[in-house]
């Protein structure tokens, strides 16, 4: 009897310690993000680092981005733009968050509107991740934010976060915004701050 408690002890703490802990998603408070985009003077770095934020992007997507992927609506209609996303996350067209279109609506007049990368580099190419990556540590530098903070994802953490706490979008509507294939991958954002757990908590008070 000893032996099979023993073997079933074993066994138990053999997958507790395979648990991992719960690793905290780093992103940017409502201030540091205000702060953030104070620091940016570049029209063409305002236009990618709104649609890093606004729309959940990855650095790497937005070197795939062309201009013909862009569209301007009308008075009537929201700009659109057409989003391809990595890691197996959903592809689309998407109605751009105003402060994004209006932010790339300014860089597309000063980029002009011959054909190619939405934001081409000096040598005419495509942006890199690595240079999006150098301007998004420079910024945060400036508007003195954390250097664990200062990874362009953290903007698409960010982005998530903020929907769920701050503008109070469901799981599924934040799924789709960001174009995550599984849910699962949105969960994690759902309990990241104090604010969004005392929210909810105050919404059930008088549950019975």
């Amino acid at each position: 009897m000893k032996s099979i408690k023993r073997r079933y002890e074993k066994k138990v703490k053999k997958k507790v310690n395979k648990r991992r802990p719960h690793k905290q998603v780093p992103y940017l408070t409502v201030p540091e993000k205000d702060r953030f985009f104070k620091a940016i003077e570049s029209v063409r770095d305002r236009a990618i680092f709104r649609l890093l934020y606004h729309h959940g992007l990855r650095g790497s997507e937005i070197g795939l981005l062309e201009l013909s992927h862009f569209r301007q609506g009308t008075k009537l209609e929201l700009d659109r733009l057409y989003i391809e996303r990595l890691k197996g996350s959903l592809s689309g067209e998407c109605a751009l968050i105003p402060a994004a279109a209006l932010a790339l609506r300014a860089w597309v007049r000063k980029r002009g509107y011959m054909e190619g990368p939405l934001f081409p580099s000096r040598q005419r190419g495509r942006i890199t991740r690595g240079r999006i990556y150098q301007l998004m540590r420079q910024y945060c530098l400036a508007a003195g934010i954390p250097a664990e903070k200062s990874h362009p994802h953290v903007l698409k953490h960010t982005c998530c976060t903020h929907l769920l706490s701050d503008k109070r979008e469901s799981i599924v509507d934040v799924q789709k915004h960001v174009g995550h294939a599984s849910i699962k991958n949105t969960m994690i954002y759902a309990d990241l701050t104090g604010e969004a757990n005392e929210a909810r908590a105050k919404r059930l008070r008088e549950w019975r």
